[in-house]
């Protein structure tokens, strides 16, 4: 029985997605590549701009004038066309390339992404992962298909003594599990 590893999700079957991969025999992480052209939107737009100007001058926001703002700061889901399966111990955490801040002006917003065993074959997406992105350079950021965006990286857990296990079981795809 397969331990762990990747597939190409049905989506991306004839669209030459590359599974992850290690570059060098030492590398703890594969690198994901972005499965499509996709633009990424500087950061820096009209709207995050204008509430800038109104919070300098100590004038109040609109409700209006802060979603739009906001809207601008909103990340990106890039996708990659891969799902990943591991064991129910496992977590593949995503991490940024160290390139993308340095060359590319692109930050993962959460730090680090978490990938469940159980978001492998979710009825909403297939188990797809997403890298979010912001691009916090002065112009947008075209990240070409092919163009490595992420690494992963598998690695067991362990569980709290005295546990009360949850009951919930994974029905979503991409942040289902949300409570709150």
């Amino acid at each position: 029985m397969s331990q762990r590893g990747f597939e190409i999700v049905r989506k991306y079957a004839d669209k030459g997605v590359h599974l992850p991969y290690r570059t060098t025999q030492q590398s703890a992480g594969y690198d994901f590549e972005c499965a499509e052209d996709f633009t990424l939107p500087s950061i820096w737009r009209h709207d995050l701009l204008h509430a800038f100007k109104r919070l300098r001058h100590r004038d109040p926001l609109t409700t209006a004038e802060l979603t739009a703002g906001q809207h601008d700061l909103k990340p990106y889901l890039v996708p990659t066309g891969i799902k990943a399966y591991m064991q129910p111990d496992e977590v593949l955490m995503l991490a940024n390339r160290s390139s993308n801040p340095l060359k590319h002006n692109l930050i993962l917003p959460n730090g680090v992404g978490v990938i469940d065993a159980d978001y492998y074959n979710n009825e909403k997406n297939e188990g797809e992962i997403f890298v979010q992105l912001v691009n916090v350079g002065l112009s947008d950021v075209t990240i070409k298909k092919g163009q490595r965006i992420a690494q992963g990286i598998f690695m067991p857990f362990r569980l709290a003594d005295d546990e009360v296990a949850p009951e919930q079981q994974r029905n979503g795809g991409f942040g289902s599990s949300d409570q709150h």
